[in-house]
């Protein structure tokens, strides 16, 4: 068939016959998880929106017309965090209607896991800081949603991927191991049954190491083998 058989139109006139179409915006919220004080905790900055007075939401922003999800993703990262080779998943996109109050915006969710003792937030504005996750009651636009369908992410994931040593130190006991998994899972483990299965998953490096300068019995000293820290930088799943 010939193209004016196919009755074929510029991307131009599609623009122009679909206006309505093109101008509905593009962002990308990060629930970026960290660890501390046997907690999970998340990031979290007062909303600057009236509509949402006095509550706090996810980190997140516009994609901009030059780039694409995922640079907009770690743009987000780095503006906040200063970090970029974090571990970083995209896990889901939501496109309520009414989620906005400016207008029809559709975002895509992505978690981010950090060790809060290795960095210093770059923002002490808009009273930037870590919420525990079980606090958390109520948050702007959908984010309440978003943050619970990324921590069903993770929960499901940290026994077949070892993701959860993202939010650890370097060097870590199986005790500290498994407060991580605890607090991830908000539930408490049996310490055998935990220490059998993290051995048959050979994810562990005995680094012929004890702990020190502790008031209780220490615990011999673990890394993440080598083959497996990649995951640190970056993990995309649809």
């Amino acid at each position: 068939m010939t193209e004016k058989e196919l009755n074929l139109k510029t991307a131009a006139l599609e623009k122009i016959s679909h206006l309505d179409y093109f101008n509905i915006a593009i962002s990308v919220d990060c629930v970026i998880f960290g660890y501390e004080n046997k907690e999970l905790k998340v990031l979290l900055i007062k909303s600057d929106l009236e509509e949402f007075s006095g509550l706090y939401s996810l980190l997140g922003d516009l994609v901009r017309p030059d780039e694409d999800l995922e640079s907009a993703s770690y743009r987000v990262l780095a503006d906040r965090t200063g970090m970029e080779d974090v571990y970083l998943e995209q896990v889901h996109t939501f496109g309520s209607i009414a989620r906005h109050p400016s207008g029809r915006v559709i975002t895509t969710a992505y978690y981010s896991l950090i060790d809060i003792t290795h960095h210093k937030l770059q923002l002490n504005h808009n009273d930037l800081h870590w919420h525990s996750v079980n606090d958390i009651k109520k948050l702007a636009f959908d984010h309440k949603l978003i943050l619970n369908t990324c921590l069903k992410r993770l929960r499901d994931q940290i026994m077949e991927n070892p993701v959860a040593f993202n939010l650890l130190q370097d060097k870590f006991s199986l005790r500290e191991l498994q407060e991580v998994y605890e607090a991830i899972l908000d539930i408490k483990l049996d310490r055998r049954n935990f220490r059998k299965k993290i051995a048959l998953k050979d994810w562990l490096q005995d680094l012929n190491e004890m702990e020190t300068n502790l008031s209780h019995r220490p615990g011999k000293l673990y890394a993440l083998k080598k083959q497996y820290k990649t995951s640190r930088v970056r993990s995309m799943a649809g």
